[in-house]
């Protein structure tokens, strides 16, 4: 084996949701932004969170007649 043999250089990293957590740990890439994690993510927090993009879930309603989304 080549003693120059190309693994990657893991620098300390700071991971940041869009909740606040931060977590600390190794990556090749260096600090970076999360949308979602496991302290927001509905599947771990068993709360159901509607992400309105573009107006979808209101054009979806309007289209079906529907009063309120599900909560």
């Amino acid at each position: 084996m080549k003693a120059s043999a190309n693994h990657p250089d893991y620098i300390s990293t700071k991971i940041t949701c869009s909740c606040g957590t931060i977590y600390d740990t190794f990556s090749t890439k260096g600090d970076f932004a999360v949308e979602v994690c496991s302290a927001c993510h509905p599947y771990y927090t068993g709360k159901q969170k509607i992400v309105d993009a573009a107006g979808r879930v209101d054009r979806f309603n309007k289209k079906y007649k529907r009063d309120t989304a599900a909560e």
